[in-house]
């Protein structure tokens, strides 16, 4: 043979192994691991703090009685008040801005009535198509992008010569439906777009859908499902197609902003908690903004600051004033998780005469603070994990919509206060208050960075919360993790369903790593319970205006284990531990949902989330840092730590449960605001301690008498060991 002959043969066994490699592939890996839709737009440290270096407040001018002339710039710097709004290219005031320097964001970037479609009442018009299977009334197409286009070019540059530019929102409280309003319609009138997108997530074997859904051709039936026949594949594969066209349209929006500014960072505000309507798949839409406003509803900070890279985008949340005492609170508190600052809501803050409220000198010391001194030593920080993580299944959140809202029968359509009511939303919440009231911080893993990369190095721990959709390609890195030495923990019913909520016939995707067997067969009454008609815990119809967590969770016929918590497959054991490999796999069947009643009654009941703490204990993480002897009178404090140029950074802050809506908020019930004297205890010396509030050098040690206003903080650095 000669040699041109043996190349050519070389080069067919390549191809031949290429074309079989290719056969094998995982196409919803492939998918994850290469599709625009997880593409993110620029996101590099340098860009996004340049133009927002610390803390800042900035007022939505509503009720804004007095003006923008010198004694309203005195007064914002008398009261802490750094920060200023426009709107929609409004240049009117931005040489008083630029005066007293203040860092302002646009709103309205991209216009009103296309991203964000009606307020208030005005959604009630078009209910009909909301709940039907049409298309958008307004559907996302190349004409609206060349016209939002053109208000974005008009808008920037209106402000673009302006130095204390910070941010740019294309607008506010955007959704592809109305909110998070159970939405059925296509987002898109272009017809070619979703069969191709079905391709490109299935592969060759991609199902032809012969019409667009909604929920009503799916509730009927899902109390007769076995867990092998269910299958919700058509509503969620429609779900996810809208939210990536949707986050796929805001991040070309967003780059073409950079485009008119390359100096400034643009997203959008009002954010919504992750949900199965609007756009607020997390793991898509923090790829696709270079600046977010979100309401903290179930969690969602804590998300947003996981995918935040480097906590470098600026994040902020909204603010609304209840009492002196919790506006110092959510300061403090969310400073301490990261948030850059507050977009304010001026209601009711000046008399009649023009002349402010008492309660804003009250608080301008709290905002002077923030935005002159921790501010600043924030900007650039890095948050500090206690090597553990929560899962992020967007797939898993749909899911539990489909599940939870089955019991309002026909009624679906006026299901609101998911963040309330979700099986996922209380799961997240359950496990951030009890990892939190162990003491332990945590980072969210979503499936994009799972199936791309793997879990992060430096984690100990992998938890599952309410993991009802894990595909093929999640499990792979799941087990791999565990069998390389991690814990994974999951809650109930890990990976029952695929990816696009199709059950799984042969059991649930990690079964044999938990060493349990999962019945395809199962129904209904074989979970939570038992009745035959909900696969959920809660009969969410019944307990819709609940009173409280109690309340909530009471009588709903389940199976509460001993240890405090309702048992998920009703015919099978609690806390099953096994190891594998190098690492522990534990499944609980447990829901815990009930830690948040067990909190509201105090630390004594508290004390039931061991069941769920133990295997992380056993793991080997412990608490680095906690109030010496801490009792009734401390539970619900929180340790948050950053580590910046060598130093960390520690906030002790009160963690409580927070009153907000789909309109915004943030307050806290229950706070507390008396001084109590505590003393932090951490594992190994810190040294070169300081009191960054009190300007104070506390030497080196291990234990440190602190003085503890309960709406503030305590805030301390020493040098990272």
């Amino acid at each position: 043979m000669n040699g041109r002959l043996r190349c050519a043969g070389v080069w067919v066994g390549m191809a031949l192994l290429a074309a079989v490699a290719a056969a094998q592939a995982d196409p919803y890996e492939q998918y994850v691991k290469t599709s625009r839709d997880f593409r993110p737009v620029k996101q590099d440290a340098a860009f996004l703090t340049k133009m927002y270096p610390s803390w800042v407040f900035m007022p939505w001018y509503h009720q804004w009685a007095i003006g923008h002339d010198d004694a309203a710039g005195v007064f914002c710097q008398e009261h802490g008040i750094n920060g200023a709004f426009t709107d929609r290219g409004n240049a009117g005031y931005l040489d008083w801005i630029n005066k007293y320097r203040l860092r302002f964001y646009m709103d309205h970037t991209a216009g009103k009535g296309d991203l964000h479609l009606w307020d208030g009442s005005k959604m009630k018009a078009y209910l009909d198509q909301i709940h039907g299977t049409g298309v958008r009334v307004k559907p996302l197409n190349a004409a609206m992008k060349t016209r939002l286009e053109g208000i974005i070019q008009r808008t920037i540059g209106a402000v673009k010569s302006s130095p204390e530019r910070a941010a740019y929102a294309l607008d506010d409280e955007v959704s592809w439906g109305h909110f998070v309003h159970p939405c059925m319609w296509q987002v898109t009138d272009d017809a070619a777009a979703y069969p191709a997108w079905l391709k490109e997530v299935y592969g060759p074997q991609a199902p032809v859908r012969p019409k667009w859904v909604g929920y009503n051709e799916l509730w009927p039936k899902l109390s007769s499902f076995s867990m092998a026949a269910f299958d919700a594949s058509p509503l969620m594969d429609q779900w996810s197609f809208n939210d990536s066209w949707w986050n796929n349209f805001v991040g070309d929006l967003v780059t073409y902003a950079n485009s008119v500014d390359p100096a400034v960072p643009c997203g959008y505000v009002g954010g919504q908690c992750p949900n199965a309507f609007g756009g607020y798949d997390y793991a898509k839409l923090m790829r696709k903004v270079q600046y977010l406003e979100a309401y903290n509803m179930a969690g969602v900070q804590s998300i947003i600051r996981s995918f935040n890279p480097r906590n470098a985008m600026p994040t902020v949340t909204t603010f609304f004033y209840k009492d002196t005492a919790d506006a110092v609170w959510q300061a403090w508190y969310y400073l301490a998780q990261g948030n850059r600052g507050h977009i304010a809501w001026v209601e009711g803050w000046f008399n009649a005469d023009k002349t402010p409220k008492p309660w804003l000198a009250e608080i301008a010391p709290t905002y002077r603070e923030c935005g002159q001194k921790i501010g600043p030593l924030m900007a650039g920080a890095e948050f500090k994990s206690d090597g553990v993580a929560l899962y992020y299944s967007h797939a898993s959140i749909q899911l539990g919509w489909i599940l939870d809202a089955a019991a309002h029968g026909k009624t679906w359509v006026n299901r609101n206060n998911d963040h309330k009511l979700g099986s996922a939303h209380l799961v997240r919440n359950a496990w951030c208050h009890m990892l939190r009231d162990e003491g332990l911080q945590f980072t969210w893993l979503s499936y994009v960075d799972l199936i791309q990369n793997g879990v992060p190095s430096g984690t100990r721990v992998l938890i599952l919360p309410a993991a009802l959709c894990l595909s093929d390609a999640e499990a792979k890195q799941i087990r791999a993790f565990c069998q390389a030495g991690g814990t994974v923990i999951a809650d109930y019913m890990p990976g029952l369903w695929d990816q696009h909520g199709k059950g799984r016939p042969a059991g649930g995707a990690l079964d044999d790593l938990f060493g349990v067997k999962h019945d395809p067969k199962m129904t209904a009454k074989d979970v939570f319970q038992g009745t035959g008609k909900l696969w959920c815990e809660v009969d969410q119809e019944k307990h819709f205006s609940y009173k409280g967590y109690a309340d909530f969770l009471a009588d709903n016929g389940c199976i509460q284990d001993a240890t405090g918590f309702n048992k998920a497959v009703r015919g099978m054991g609690t806390v099953q531990s096994r190891k594998v490999g190098q690492g522990t796999a534990v499944l609980m069947n447990l829901s815990p949902q009930w830690y948040l009643a067990h909190r509201a009654a105090g630390a004594q009941a508290a004390a039931k989330r061991g069941v769920f703490l133990q295997p992380i204990r056993d793991a080997g993480v412990k608490r680095w840092a906690q109030l010496k002897g801490a009792g009734d009178k401390e539970f619900g404090y929180e340790i948050v730590a950053w580590n910046k140029g060598g130093r960390t950074i520690l906030f002790l802050v009160a963690n409580k449960e927070v009153a907000v809506s789909s309109l915004g908020g943030g307050a806290a019930t229950g706070l507390q605001t008396d001084t109590i004297p505590v003393t932090l205890a951490l594992a190994r010396e810190a040294r070169n301690v300081r009191d960054e509030r009190a300007g104070k050098d506390l030497g080196s040690g291990r234990e440190f008498a602190l003085q503890w206003k309960r709406n503030e903080a305590c805030v301390l650095s020493f040098d990272t060991p």
